[in-house]
């Protein structure tokens, strides 16, 4: 595969993160213009969520009738229009309706690239390709702090990372070339591959369970992310502004863990890099249960982020292995349906969980949803 396509795709990673973290950030300063309250965004998390899991669970048909590159182009192109979509709106519900085309977007271009780079580039690529997603997702909140502090509000802020992602597209565009010409000169034949329906998908074997393990590791990636400075408050009394830097170090450790990966998965191979994440995801959740050590704790924050790094990009990468390269991409999308559904649902079952018992309990549920995840994937 050409250097520049591989470029490309790098980019195209580096657009799915930018703008995931963008509503987090700007929300505070955006909910009283939209007549909303703080807990809003919450809703509009769901809505993008929701449009995402759609999209993912369509992906198969329409990638195999438009071909990876018209569909990753169309996507970002639709995730551009809704960041303007945003920057524009002057109420709440016209968020609400922003967030369907980027739920839409955001679901086909991650179900396309992700089953892509599994057919064909290496396993490190798709480490680093992961990593890339994280190098997005931290740089989107910079750049809207320095809208928000050089005086050109949020709305400026999205319209800002919309301009990036208007960028991506017209090099999407130029790229269309390559994506047809490298399918063409590849090993992989994808004119052969099945469209297979959801039914017949779940019913291969070991489909089931995977789907299972993949739903409890971005539960437990999305629980650990939101909860972890809420519980740093609560158990070990350490101050809401240090806690939501301790809790960074949660994304830090993923994304240095990616990088990292991507250096000795093609040694160890998929499942022994899985099972790798896994031992040192529950390591770092043993740190947490240490009582009254804060060092301790945000060691095991960065410990558990390390332990992550490594299980998303290798479940994904070892789905042509598992279930054979003419099914994976409708194993890919329907993979990334249940990630986004775990991710939307992991947060608030422990939310409930901690309403009726304690913050406390953090660590054992994430210990829960690890040891489920290990059961289902072997």
């Amino acid at each position: 595969m050409t250097t520049l396509l591989i470029g490309i795709i790098y980019l195209s990673f580096i657009s799915l993160g930018l703008p995931d973290s963008l509503l987090g950030s700007a929300w505070p300063t955006m909910y009283s213009e939209m007549g909303s309250t703080i807990t809003g965004a919450g809703t509009l998390a769901m809505i993008i969520s929701a449009c995402t899991v759609v999209s993912s669970l369509m992906a198969d048909r329409v990638i195999h009738r438009f071909g990876t590159g018209k569909v990753t182009t169309v996507s970002v192109a639709m995730t551009a229009l809704a960041l303007f979509g945003f920057s524009m709106s002057g109420a709440y519900w016209h968020l609400v309706l922003w967030c369907i085309p980027y739920g839409l977007g955001a679901g086909s271009v991650d179900s396309a690239l992700n089953n892509y780079v599994a057919l064909h580039l290496k396993a490190r690529h798709m480490s680093w390709l992961h990593c890339m997603w994280g190098v997005g997702a931290s740089i989107g909140p910079i750049i809207m702090a320095q809208c928000l502090t050089g005086g050109f509000g949020w709305r400026g802020g999205y319209r800002t990372i919309g301009t990036i992602q208007m960028v991506l597209t017209a090099l999407l565009v130029l790229s269309l070339p390559l994506w047809t010409r490298e399918s063409r000169n590849s090993s992989v034949d994808e004119s052969t591959r099945n469209v297979l329906s959801l039914g017949e998908a779940v019913r291969l074997p070991g489909a089931k369970r995977i789907l299972i393990a993949f739903l409890c590791y971005c539960a437990l990636e999305s629980s650990a992310g939101l909860w972890a400075a809420s519980w740093l408050v609560e158990t070990r009394g350490v101050s809401p502004n240090a806690a939501a830097g301790y809790a960074a170090l949660f994304y830090l450790g993923i994304t240095g863990g990616r990088a990292v990966s991507g250096f000795i998965s093609e040694r160890l191979g998929d499942t022994k890099m899985i099972r790798l994440g896994q031992g040192i995801v529950l390591l770092g959740i043993a740190m947490l249960l240490v009582p009254g050590s804060v060092m301790l704790a945000r060691a095991g924050l960065v410990t558990i982020g390390i332990g992550c790094a490594p299980i998303y990009p290798s479940v994904i990468h070892s789905t042509p292995d598992r279930f054979g390269p003419e099914n994976s991409q409708s194993l890919v999308g329907i993979q990334m349906a249940s990630a986004y559904i775990g991710s939307m649902f992991g947060p608030k079952v422990f939310g409930l969980i901690s309403d009726a018992l304690s913050l406390g309990v953090f660590p054992f549920y994430l210990a829960a949803i690890t040891i489920v995840m290990i059961i289902m994937i072997y």
